[in-house]
């Protein structure tokens, strides 16, 4: 097969996402790294709940499916969770292992006890939230910055400063502050923090160039995704030039969730050519775990890793999918299954099946209707009690149906 960064053995998407008139404006670094924060903000999703052993499996699979670095939590939140993050650091799975803190010195004390590589430090940076829902003078904030963050070098933590609800704070005053705590205070970068998910894509570009006029450190975005922007938002902030990006297996987190790490990874690979490093066939196992532990509850047809994304129901479709058979199956997919570690594609039962789909299903089942107007009348019964049922059949509800009317 001819190969081209649009076509490939595993995946068909638009070819103009390579025109040289898209392209030429794109900065992707030459190194992108995942930033998994499942482990905790994706925690945050009300209801959710993580207990040590939880959170080391989920460890070990974000591992194996190659993540760069896993946020395990922080410890300041319970003595479970600390040992969690301890558990997980003394495993050594190859990942760079960070933790979240307040800006406390205290917390940033018990980050490094936990043996972390790295932490990301917390801060409202928004004069309206630090006045509304903190209740601080503007000077604490800054003031608590400094000291957490120089508390965090002197340990020797590579240091993330995350301003919260960076994406709403009044642009001088946030600006101020983050140039305050890079040369007061410590950051080895800094977190570009849409806490409410309110930022639009054609605003990123803007947000990063304010930031990178005023201090030269690394931008990590950490977007969430109430307006359904997480993913767009941190590709264009990729594209910017952004190396680490914050993301959760299915896009769990607070509220609408962050920035989900399924079709954003498999986004970067085959809509911008850029293989991170991620093993994707790992993605739909690691999503299964995610979901398992969390009971987690993931639309049938979520992107990349839903349970039903790739079954067919619509009679038209069947019959694409018998016409263009295995060789030419990117026909009516943008990436195969198994580029994702899903199941292979398979011909469902239901109100929108047509006469291919049970032509199939009766091969399939070892079963024989000549008749063309028996078929047809299969169909429509097909049709009917799926209506009733208000779901798609079994195996066994079809052979029924079609032994009934074999008889008629």
């Amino acid at each position: 097969m001819n190969q081209t960064p649009w076509k490939s053995d595993k995946w068909f998407v638009s070819p103009w996402n390579y025109h040289e008139e898209v392209v030429s404006g794109l900065q992707f670094a030459d190194e992108i790294l995942i930033h998994d924060i499942t482990l905790r903000d994706g925690e945050q999703q009300a209801g959710m709940v993580m207990n040590r052993s939880d959170k080391v499996r989920i460890a070990q699979a974000l591992a194996q499916a190659g993540v760069h670095r896993i946020e395990a939590g922080m410890p300041i939140v319970s003595a479970e969770d600390e040992a969690a993050i301890k558990e997980i650091v003394d495993l050594d799975l190859g990942s760079d292992i960070f933790a979240f803190a307040r800006c406390m010195v205290a917390d940033v004390e018990k980050a490094k006890a936990c043996g972390v590589k790295g932490i990301v430090v917390e801060i409202p940076c928004s004069e309206h939230i630090i006045q509304h829902a903190y209740g601080w003078e503007l000077d604490k904030a800054l003031k608590l910055s400094i000291e957490a963050t120089l508390c965090a070098r002197e340990n020797g933590l590579y240091t993330v400063f995350f301003p919260i609800d960076s994406s709403r704070a009044e642009m001088n005053w946030f600006l101020d502050t983050i140039e305050h705590v890079a040369s007061e205070g410590h950051m080895d970068a800094l977190a570009v923090v849409d806490t409410f998910g309110g930022i639009s894509p054609h605003a990123v570009p803007y947000l990063l160039r304010q930031i990178q006029e005023r201090i030269q450190k690394p931008l990590e975005p950490h977007f969430h995704d109430d307006f359904g922007m997480g993913v767009a938002n941190t590709l264009t902030a990729l594209a910017c030039g952004c190396r680490v990006a914050h993301t959760t297996v299915l896009g769990i987190g607070e509220r609408a969730g962050n920035a989900a790490m399924e079709p954003l990874v498999l986004a970067l690979l085959t809509m911008y050519g850029r293989d991170i490093g991620i093993k994707t066939e790992k993605m739909y196992e690691l999503a299964q775990i995610v979901r398992e532990i969390t009971q987690a509850q993931v639309p049938s047809n979520k992107s990349v890793v839903g349970e039903r994304l790739f079954h067919i129901e619509s009679g038209i479709v069947t019959s694409w999918f018998e016409q263009c058979g295995v060789e030419h199956r990117l026909e009516l997919m943008p990436f195969l299954p198994s580029l994702v570690g899903q199941p292979e594609p398979q011909v469902v039962m239901g109100k929108c099946s047509g006469i291919d789909s049970v032509k199939s299903w009766l091969k399939a089942e070892g079963l024989e209707i000549k008749d063309e107007r028996k078929r047809q009348a299969l169909v429509q019964k097909i049709k009917a009690t799926a209506i009733s049922k208000k779901r798609l059949l079994t195996k066994a509800e079809f052979a029924e149906l079609a032994k009934e009317i074999q008889q008629s």
